[in-house]
């Protein structure tokens, strides 16, 4: 079985989030076998910034969808959605 690799956009639901503390529990909310291989950031509009972790997920069935929905409820998220997708 191979391993995908994701950029996920999510956005806070307020520009006055800590976004350290959001990658900590974002990373903390990963399901088994997903693991964050970094972030990036990226300034929306009006100080709101989303965060652009790029997840590694096994290539099985569910692909991203276990992650997409553990990020969704994470506190202080507003939206989760893939913004690319690959193979390696």
């Amino acid at each position: 079985m191979g391993k995908v690799a994701a950029k996920i956009k999510v956005m806070p639901n307020s520009p006055e989030l800590d976004l350290d503390d959001l990658e900590t529990k974002l990373e903390d909310s990963l399901p088994e076998g997903a693991k964050i291989k970094g972030f990036e950031r990226d300034d929306v509009a009006f100080g709101l910034v989303a965060l652009l972790p790029t997840v590694i997920v096994p290539d099985d069935a569910g692909g991203t969808e276990a992650v997409e929905e553990a990020f969704t409820n994470v506190e202080g998220v507003e939206s989760v959605s893939v913004q690319n997708v690959g193979r390696i």
